[in-house]
């Protein structure tokens, strides 16, 4: 079998899966209680003549990857749908290529196409992200190999300095190798800024009751959680409120504990949450959770945070992009300026967090650093969307990840009966029955893992799309931006 098969990809076809959240999410900028999931099919043909079918999923996330409240979630919702669209084509009119030079000699091309639509680096590369997914669950289904074994023995031939000339030199074919895929994972729960931590903090006739968790407290108790992802607002005495209350809960435990903090854009720069860490520092009910914290994340609006250092945090705590992560040489710029790790999150890329982790290992021989990748989430949906994600996080090697969909969103709600139980029935260690319905299965605040090294890209089940509907065409970009 050649390393790096050329592939055709022969069709794309894009849907959309509306749902509702069970409990609305509050983070940055908006509140969300519903959305929709976007769906990739992609055919592709082997360069030996064998055809198969690989698929994708991501939620559209509104207000992340374009903050501008200009816009409207409907108009956020299209330039994924434009970036989608322009992805599609230029696959689809792509010669016979291997899977990581049809991404690799697409990219610049993609972002100048996006950006001439007034579309920024974030946005463009969700088209990518979802398709590249696609394409490569294709070509394991056909070679017979799952996500970890097919990187291994790098089957999408990823070359470093094609796209990241700072890794010339880098030996990817050894590097690749090297990784061993965990078959375990701990979940970092999301503690969003409306969340309720304990009962009390319920109004009247505010309770799902539908037998899952609702508050922190109870997330403690169900899931056995010891990793915690805390957003905070930008406002000193409210999240100073609110981190006191969340630490009331946590400290209850024996066992040990972890959080990061997500600063989620809401910081002019370093030095305010700087001084908001030191005020954390001399609170006497916050020093275990100071203690216990591992991170800071995009904590200055990515307008300005790759143009200013953060050295004032950073000799407290570790600081990472996320938002500000738009192209390749995003975590190159945000390293001269102290940041010292970069989030994985699959919807803007896996070839992205792969050569992220190739520069972490290339930086950390020398004297600056540690540097390190976070595992972090955009509502990974139960079924295809949460098992990729989770396929690449265990294999880069981290041992957790922000988790927040299996907790907003009611198992497969919004999907069919049918798919549901073809994931239950191929992932049993992945899922398991709640008043009989599927859900994500997390012991001791634990995902087991092991069913995921089967064929295909963390899933070797296929969507059932037949009522799912065709996603719209991209209503991009609007008239006033198209004028200018």
């Amino acid at each position: 079998m050649p390393s790096a098969p050329r592939l055709k990809v022969l069709s794309v076809d894009l849907f959309e899966s509306p749902y509702r959240l069970r409990l609305p999410f509050r983070f940055g900028v908006i509140t969300v209680t519903e959305g929709r999931q976007a769906i990739a099919r992609v055919r592709i043909r082997h360069a030996d003549g064998r055809e198969d079918v690989g698929y994708a999923a991501e939620a559209l996330g509104a207000k992340w990857f374009d903050k501008n409240p200009a816009l409207s979630d409907a108009q956020n919702h299209d330039q994924l749908r434009r970036a989608l669209e322009l992805t599609r084509d230029a696959y689809l009119a792509a010669p016979p290529l291997a899977a990581f030079a049809l991404h690799a000699h697409h990219y610049r091309s993609l972002l100048a196409a996006g950006a001439a639509q007034g579309l920024d680096a974030l946005v463009c590369s969700f088209g990518p992200a979802l398709l590249d997914r696609a394409v490569l669950d294709a070509l394991l289904r056909i070679e017979g190999l799952s996500f970890w074994r097919g990187m291994q023995c790098n089957l999408p031939g990823i070359v470093a300095d094609t796209l990241a000339p700072d890794l010339q030199g880098f030996a990817m074919d050894e590097f690749l190798r090297s990784l061993q895929a965990s078959q375990t994972m701990h979940v970092r729960h999301t503690v969003g800024l409306l969340d309720p931590l304990v009962a009390a903090d319920q109004g009247d006739g505010t309770r799902v009751d539908d037998g899952l968790p609702e508050t922190l407290e109870e997330v403690v108790r169900g899931y056995g959680n010891r990793y915690f992802k805390l957003k905070v607002s930008g406002r000193l005495d409210a999240d100073l409120d609110r981190l006191q209350r969340i630490a009331s809960v946590l400290d209850r435990s024996t066992e040990p504990y972890a959080v990061t903090l997500d600063g989620n854009e809401q910081f002019d720069d370093a030095q305010t949450i700087a001084a908001m860490w030191q005020q954390m520092l001399d609170t006497p009910a916050l020093q275990r959770l100071c203690a216990s914290t591992l991170l800071v994340e995009q904590p200055i609006r990515r307008s300005a945070a790759l143009s200013r250092t953060v050295a004032p945090l950073a000799r407290f705590k570790p600081v990472i992009i996320d938002e500000s992560d738009g192209d390749l040489d995003a975590f190159v710029q945000a390293r001269a300026l102290g940041y010292t790790g970069v989030s994985s999150k699959a919807c803007k890329g896996f070839y992205k967090s792969v050569l992220n982790l190739a520069r972490c290992r290339r930086w950390n021989g020398g004297a600056a650093g540690p540097f390190f990748m976070s595992a972090e989430d955009l509502t990974t949906q139960a079924g295809v969307s949460v098992q990729q994600d989770l396929a690449l996080v265990s294999l880069l090697g981290l041992s957790h990840v922000e988790r927040n969909a299996h907790h907003f969103i009611d198992g497969f709600a919004g999907r069919p009966a049918a798919e549901a139980q073809a994931y239950l029935q191929a992932h049993p260690d992945l899922y398991h029955l709640h008043a009989g319905r599927p859900h994500l299965h997390i012991q001791g605040g634990v995902l087991q893992l092991a069913s995921l090294d089967g064929a295909g890209f963390g899933s070797g089940v296929a969507p059932v799309l037949d009522d799912t509907a065709p996603m719209p065409p991209a209503d991009w970009p609007p008239a006033d931006k198209a004028a200018s």
